[in-house]
C-alpha cells in the first residue's frame, strides 16, 4: 500500500473535521435539549451486544446489516449495532421495567455492513426518541410532532410528512391467503409501484376478483389527505382492520393540521417503510427538492415481547450527518478564539481562567510558537498591571 492511499477510509465510513465536528456537536446538543424539554430521558446503549439480544424480535431484520465479531472473553458472537431502536426497547422492557408510559431518547453512531441507498453512509449518527406503554392516537401524534419540532430546532425548514399504515396491506394480504413468499413478492412490486408486473402477478395468481381489485388499488391511493375519502370507497368491503387503519390516519391528520396548519401532509397507502418491523402507523419527513427522507418512524408494538414485556411503542429516528447537509453553513465557520501569550504573571493566569469560566475560547501559545501563525482574532495584552482582551 502506497503513502497515497495508506490513510483512505473504507467506503461509507466518515470522519468529521473540526468545522463539521463543531456543527455536528451543535446539532447533537440542540436535539438532546429538544428531547429533554418534551420529557424524554437520555439513554446510552453499548456499541456491541450479544447477537441473541441484538437481533432478537424486530431486530432480526437487521441481521444482514450487522457486523459480527467474537467476544474474546466468552467465545460468543457479538454484533455491532446497526440500529439503536431494538437496544432502547430492551432497556425499557428488561432494565427499566416501568409501569405506564416511558419516554426515552438517544444519540449515537451505528455501523452497517451496507451503505444507505441515498446517503452512501455506513456509519450514520442516529438520533431518535421512543415512547413506550401507550397504544393510541395521542402517542402517535406526539412522536410526529416531536419529530417536526426536532427538525425545526436543527434549522430544517419546509419539511413535509408522508403517512401510511401497514395494517392495510397486511390485512388484504391475509384476506388473499398469501403465504410469506407471495406476501413479500407483492410487497416488493408495490414499493416499486410496478403496475404492469402487479397486474400480471394478480392475474396469474387468480385471486378473488374483489380482493385482487383492492390490492391493485393500493398503487394509486396516494396524494393529499383527501385520498382517504377515495380509499374508503375503494376498500369498503375490506376487513375491519382496514377501516380502523383509515380512521386512525384521518384522526392523526386532523390533529396534525390543528397543531401545524402550514404542514404539507401526503398519504401513500402503498408505501410501507419498515413493513416487517412496524405494526401500525408509519411516517417519514421530507424536504423540498429531495426525494430522500430525512427522518422516519412508526409504531412497533411487539418489539419488547422477546425481552419479557410486549409493550406498545412508537418512535422516530434521524441521521445527524444527513441533517448537517441540509442546514446552511454559517457565514462565520468556526468560533472566535482569544490568543494568550506563552509566558506571563499570575494576572495572566487569572485572566485566562476567568475568560474560560465565562465560556470564552482561549488558546495559549506554547514556548517558541509564533502568534503570527494565528492571524486575526483578539489577543490578551498587559496594560499596566491588568491583562485585557484587545484586537491586534
Amino acid at each position: 500500500m502506497t503513502d497515497v492511499n495508506r490513510w483512505l477510509l473504507p467506503d461509507g465510513l466518515e470522519e468529521a473535521l473540526p468545522d463539521a465536528a463543531r456543527r455536528l456537536e451543535t446539532l447533537r446538543r440542540a436535539i438532546l435539549d429538544q428531547f429533554d424539554v418534551w420529557g424524554y430521558d437520555l439513554v446510552i446503549p453499548p456499541m456491541a451486544e450479544y447477537l441473541e439480544s441484538l437481533l432478537t424480535g424486530a431486530g432480526r431484520e437487521l441481521d444482514l446489516q450487522t457486523f459480527k465479531l467474537t467476544d474474546q472473553l466468552t467465545g460468543k458472537l457479538m454484533g455491532l449495532r446497526a440500529d439503536l431502536t431494538p437496544q432502547v426497547a430492551r432497556i425499557d422492557a428488561h432494565r427499566l421495567r416501568e409501569e405506564g408510559t416511558t419516554r426515552l431518547c438517544y444519540v449515537g453512531t451505528v455501523l452497517r455492513t451496507r451503505a444507505d441507498e441515498w446517503s452512501g453512509s455506513r456509519s450514520p449518527l442516529q438520533a431518535g426518541a421512543e415512547l413506550f406503554g401507550h397504544d393510541g392516537l395521542d402517542s402517535d401524534v406526539e412522536i410526529i410532532r416531536l419529530m417536526l419540532a426536532t427538525l425545526a430546532q436543527c434549522g430544517v425548514r419546509g419539511a413535509s410528512i408522508d403517512l401510511g399504515h401497514v395494517d392495510i396491506y397486511r390485512s388484504l394480504a391475509r384476506l388473499a391467503g398469501f403465504d410469506r413468499s407471495r406476501e413479500r413478492a407483492f410487497f416488493d412490486l408495490l414499493q416499486r409501484k410496478a403496475v404492469p408486473e402487479i397486474e400480471e402477478m394478480l392475474s396469474e395468481w387468480q385471486l378473488d376478483q374483489e380482493v385482487s381489485r383492492q390490492l391493485r388499488a393500493l398503487v394509486d391511493l396516494n396524494g393529499g389527505p383527501e385520498v382517504l375519502v377515495e380509499a374508503r370507497g375503494m376498500l369498503a368491503s375490506a376487513p375491519i382492520q382496514v377501516t380502523n387503519a383509515l380512521d386512525h390516519l384521518s384522526e392523526v391528520i386532523v390533529h396534525l393540521q390543528a397543531a401545524h396548519p402550514e404542514l404539507d401532509i401526503h398519504v401513500d397507502l402503498g408505501e410501507l417503510r419498515g413493513y416487517s418491523y412496524h405494526t401500525g402507523l408509519v411516517f417519514a419527513a421530507f424536504v423540498p427538492g429531495s426525494g430522500q427522507e430525512i427522518a422516519r418512524g412508526g409504531r412497533y408494538n411487539e418489539i419488547g415481547r422477546v425481552f419479557g414485556r410486549a409493550r406498545a411503542a412508537t418512535g422516530f429516528s434521524t441521521d445527524l450527518r444527513q441533517l448537517l447537509r441540509l442546514v446552511p453553513t454559517p457565514k462565520e465557520s468556526g468560533r472566535e478564539c482569544v490568543i494568550a501569550p506563552a509566558q506571563g504573571d499570575a494576572g495572566l493566569e487569572a485572566a485566562i481562567a476567568d475568560l474560560r469560566a465565562r465560556g470564552v475560547r482561549v488558546r495559549r501559545l506554547l514556548a517558541g510558537e509564533s502568534g503570527e501563525a494565528m492571524q486575526g482574532g483578539p489577543r490578551l495584552y498587559k496594560r499596566g498591571r491588568e491583562w485585557n482582551v484587545e484586537e491586534p
